[in-house]
């Protein structure tokens, strides 16, 4: 298939499409995603490692800072670990595997695209530095963060548009 990407080293996740049609209705059909996708979201969610548990608790039900955050939401092909739809901000919680991943960096590439910043982070930060992690999520998504940043300790690619009406999903996000 000319333009596609590779499948993701062991331990990445790439959308798959559903032929059997199992699970497809009307939720499917509002949501307007692939048929298959929000079984595969729902299993990666099964699938939480204890980096990404932890911090859904501090995601979730807008704890941080009243911001909206999904897990395993679908982007193109990929799932991002976390995503704030609203301020167009992806949270990657990542293992020792993805250091310098250039199969990251093309995800990210895509996900930047399609109008969203990507903000990486390591599971032991996480685990040992749950506050601060926080602290740079809601910098992100309050947009405090607004150039990229390249450290040992955490990637931060910015989207290439900051007029958020130029950011509008690819159509194909949205079938």
């Amino acid at each position: 298939m000319p333009g596609a990407l590779p499948l993701p080293p062991q331990g990445g996740e790439v959308a798959s499409r559903s032929d059997d049609g199992v699970g497809e209705g009307d939720r499917e059909n509002r949501s307007r995603r692939k048929p298959g996708t929000t079984l595969r979201a729902r299993d990666l969610r099964q699938g939480d490692n204890q980096a990404e548990a932890l911090l859904w608790l501090e995601l979730k039900r807008r704890r941080l800072g009243g911001y909206k955050f999904t897990r395993q939401f679908p982007i193109g092909p990929y799932f991002a670990d976390f995503a704030c739809r609203d301020r167009w901000l992806v949270v990657e919680i990542d293992g020792s595997q993805h250091a310098d991943s250039e199969y990251d960096r093309r995800r990210d590439a895509l996900m930047r695209a399609q109008g969203y910043s990507v903000l990486r982070l390591w599971n032991t930060d996480v685990l040992k530095q749950r506050r601060a992690v926080c602290e740079t999520i809601l910098a992100a998504v309050e947009g405090r963060l607004t150039e990229d940043v390249a450290a040992t300790d955490l990637r931060f690619v910015y989207a290439r548009s900051n007029d958020p009406q130029a950011r509008t999903p690819a159509p194909e996000i949205l079938q």
